[in-house]
Order: C-alpha cells, then sequence, then structure tokens
C-alpha cells in the first residue's frame, strides 16, 4: 500500500490558480481506488448500449474500421481493424505495465519471500485450474471446447475497485493477498496466451525477435536508464513477435522484465545531496519571489529535482507513468471496442442455454471461488503458507468470489479463443453475467462479516 498520501507539496495549502481548481475534481476521483473500475464499467455498460441502440451499426462500422501503416525503410506493412489495433497494440502496453507489476511484487513484494508468496500463487493456481476444468467438462469434444482459457483470468482493476468499495471491512492483509493473487493469475493468464492461443511460429521473425531482446537485455545489464531507450526497441520487439504468430501483447511483458529496477544512487547519498541542497537553497533567501532572480537557489532546486529522478528506478517511474493511462484511458477504450454484443430476447435465451456461455459463468462463478478457497485451504494445512493478518477464512471466500470478475482479462482471451461470430458473443454474455454475478457475491459475503472480527479471532 502507497503511503505517498501523508506527504504534501511546497504547493499544498497555497492559493490555486483557475486551472487547478478546475482540474481538482478529476485529481480527486483519479485518486479513489475504486475509479479505474468504474470508467471501466462505465465503457462497458456504454458499449452494451450502443450496440443494441439505433445506432448499432455505428458502433461496429467504427471499431471494424481497417487501418493500415506502412513504412518503406525499414519495410512495415499492417493492415487491421481498429478493435484489433487496440486490442494487439495498445493491449501490448498494459500487458507492459502488468509485467512492470509482477517483476516488482518478485524482487520488494509480496512475491519477493516464499512465505509470503506461497498463499497467492496457491490460489491464484487453484483459480485457474478449477474455472478451466468446469468449462472443458461442458465442452468437451466440441470446437468451443477451445475458449477454456476465457474463465481463468481475473480482472485486478475490477476486483481492487469492489473490494474497496468495503472500506474498514476489507482488512489490509485481504488487500495484498487479492492484489498479489491477481498479479500471479495475469502470470498465468500470460502463460496460457502464449502456450495455448498461438496458431503458427514463424521462425524467421521470432529469430528476429532475438534481436531487439538481446539488446535489451545488453542495455539493462550496462545500466542505461533512459527510458526512450527500451521502448524504442520493445517497438521492434513488438513488431516481430506480431509476425512470428505469437500473440503481439507478449512483446509488453518481455520489455517490462529488462527495465532496470535499482535506483542510480542509494538512499545515504540521496539523503546527504539534498539536505546540502537544501541547506544551500535556505542559506540564499528566504524570500519566496527571489527565486526568480536568484541563481543560487534555482541551482539548488534543480539539484533536488535530479536527486528525485535518480533515487527512482526506471521501473517505478514507468510504472507510476503508464498507470493513469492504462487505467482511464487503454482498458477503458478496450472495453468499449470489446464489449460490445447484440442481444435480443431469442438471441439472449440461445445464448444462456448454449454450453460456451454457462461454461463460461460456472467457471467464473463457482470454480474461481472453490478453486481459490480449496487451494488456499491446502496451502495452509500444509504449512507452507499461512492466513494474511486480520482475515478470517470468511474473507478469502469473500476474495475468491471476486476473483471470479473475470472482464478484461477474459473478453481478451475470449477474442483469441474465438475466431465466428456467434462463439465470441456467446463469450462475452458469459463474461458480462459472471462477472457481476461474482461481484455481486463477493459484496455480499464480505458484508456478512462483522468488523473487527479477524482481529477478535486472532485474540482468542
Amino acid at each position: 500500500m502507497s503511503h505517498t498520501s501523508t506527504l504534501r507539496t511546497a504547493a499544498h495549502g497555497t492559493a490555486r490558480e483557475p486551472a487547478e481548481r478546475f482540474a481538482s475534481v478529476f485529481h480527486r476521483f483519479a485518486r479513489l481506488s475504486a475509479s479505474g473500475g468504474i470508467v471501466l464499467l462505465m465503457c462497458a455498460v456504454a458499449a452494451l448500449i450502443w450496440a443494441n441502440s439505433p445506432f448499432g451499426s455505428s458502433y461496429f462500422g467504427l471499431f471494424n474500421q481497417v487501418l493500415s501503416v506502412e513504412l518503406e525503410r525499414p519495410h512495415i506493412h499492417l493492415e487491421k481493424p481498429l478493435v484489433v489495433w487496440i486490442n494487439d497494440l495498445l493491449m501490448a502496453v498494459f500487458f507492459f505495465l502488468v509485467g512492470l507489476e509482477i517483476k516488482r511484487e518478485i524482487l520488494v513484494g509480496e512475491l519477493a519471500s516464499v512465505r509470503r508468496a506461497a498463499l497467492p500463487i496457491a490460489a491464484a493456481i487453484g483459480g485457474m485450474v478449477v474455472p478451466g476444468v468446469i468449462y472443458a467438462a461442458l465442452n468437451w469434444g466440441q470446437p468451443t471446447l477451445r475458449g477454456w482459457g476465457v474463465p481463468v483470468a481475473t480482472d485486478i482493476a475490477f476486483a481492487l475497485g469492489v473490494l474497496m468499495l468495503m472500506g474498514t471491512r476489507a482488512p489490509i492483509g485481504l488487500r495484498v493477498f487479492l492484489t498479489s493473487l491477481a498479479i500471479v493469475d495475469d502470470l498465468g493468464a500470460l502463460i496460457v496466451i502464449a502456450v495455448f492461443y498461438t496458431e503458427q511460429l514463424n521462425l524467421e521473425y521470432l529469430g528476429l525477435a532475438g534481436i531487439p531482446m538481446a539488446l535489451m537485455i545488453g542495455a539493462s545489464i550496462a545500466r542505461v536508464r533512459a527510458p526512450w531507450v527500451y521502448l524504442v526497441i520493445g517497438g521492434f520487439l513488438w513488431y516481430f513477435i506480431l509476425k512470428c504468430g505469437v500473440h503481439a501483447t507478449i512483446a509488453g511483458v518481455l520489455s517490462a522484465m529488462t527495465i532496470p529496477a535499482s535506483p542510480r544512487v542509494d538512499t545515504r547519498r540521496f539523503v546527504d545531496s539534498s539536505r546540502a541542497a537544501l541547506d544551500h537553497f535556505e542559506r540564499h533567501g528566504e524570500e519566496a519571489e527571489r527565486i526568480r532572480l536568484n541563481a543560487d537557489q534555482r541551482a539548488a532546486a534543480r539539484v533536488l529535482a535530479r536527486n528525485c529522478k535518480l533515487i527512482e528506478s526506471p521501473l517505478h517511474r514507468l510504472e507510476h507513468a503508464l498507470h493513469g493511462w492504462v487505467a482511464f484511458f487503454i482498458l477503458p477504450l478496450f472495453a468499449l471496442a470489446n464489449a460490445g454484443v447484440q442481444l435480443s430476447a431469442e438471441g439472449i435465451g440461445e445464448l444462456i442455454r448454449g454450453k460456451v456461455t454457462v461454461g463460461v459463468v460456472l467457471g467464473l462463478v463457482l470454480g474461481k471461488p472453490v478453486g481459490i478457497v480449496l487451494a488456499s485451504l491446502l496451502a495452509v494445512k500444509l504449512r507452507i503458507a499461512e492466513l494474511p493478518s486480520e482475515t478470517t477464512w470468511r474473507h478469502i471466500i469473500g476474495a475468491g468470489c471476486l476473483g471470479g470478475i473475470g472482464f478484461t482479462m477474459s473478453l481478451f482471451i475470449a477474442s483469441l479463443a474465438f475466431t465466428d461470430p456467434a462463439g465470441l458473443d456467446a463469450a462475452k454474455v458469459g463474461i458480462l453475467a459472471g462477472s457481476a454475478i461474482s461481484g455481486v457475491l463477493g459484496l455480499g459475503v464480505l458484508l456478512t462479516i462483522p468488523r473487527g472480527s479477524a482481529q477478535r479471532q486472532s485474540r482468542q
């Protein structure tokens, strides 16, 4: 959890400029933990309304509009519908951020310790295996079996957004558990995409992809810290991965693994240098307006700014810079482009009775909590893990239900699993229904937990 809310900038408490006052309402909304999920939900609802309105043809016409990119040197030609550009290119940025989060958690987060990582890893594995088995059992021997990967995913933004609505009823340990579980789940979904949804490998482009990958690894070893270097080389990696047959979003995760995670200076040097700069600033004037004419104070301010840049690793800088873009632009746009499905009374009845929709709904609503809770129980009973502080088994059941909110990742895998519109629509209906039911069930279970029940249990 972040503790930056206890800090204040120099501007805190001063009179705001008109533009700042106008923007403050948006800043307050963006700071809400559930805000990304709220925007995502609004875009999904908007897609459903738009697709089923009298203007539905414009929805499908817009996102099926073919856009092409062609360069002579180097020779690059790509021609795809807008929805595919969103799914292949913009979602690669999302998976790049996911890769950064996975690397951070492994290095310094909840996944850095085997003891702490055991519970979310076990829960994530159980929460992927059971839904996949349920879907496969219902669709065995059918072409629709290919969609088994749809219900295995958890949408971290939605799940955490719903959990944050619980306020103090959700202990910090439960939030950390669900976050770590969702990150491991994302890693598992990436493996599923790379292994099971790769149609045919082009070995020539796969070999070419090794060149930018080697360059980024070399840059990381050489401690190159300019993020633009990795982003430019990563663009070539994305193109070669796309052309070799592996889904292009995998390039985002591979690129993230090469981003340096250590700062350029240690904390002692940062503190000493920054304190010296502050002392220098104070010695050369106290009146705020003199900063415009005082070269010594401006120099001290520049040293402070550079120190702040040096103490933060490229991984953390990129993660911070991308989070807002992903939460409030890329994922909502993805939801808008992919959640639209035309519904009718007869069509809904047919979809609900279909094995794809039933398999996805049961996988998310039943398979996720059963898999998460049973795997967690087994890990605790075998004494390879323990429950987070202030957390009871009812909390874990509630978190397991919230794990059934598949949405973004499930929609993404569905777009890879089903090439026929009927199968894709059936999967979308299952994802939307299953995610909604899971969210309501998770909230319902957590609301039945009395405040402070975990603390009382731990004292007994």
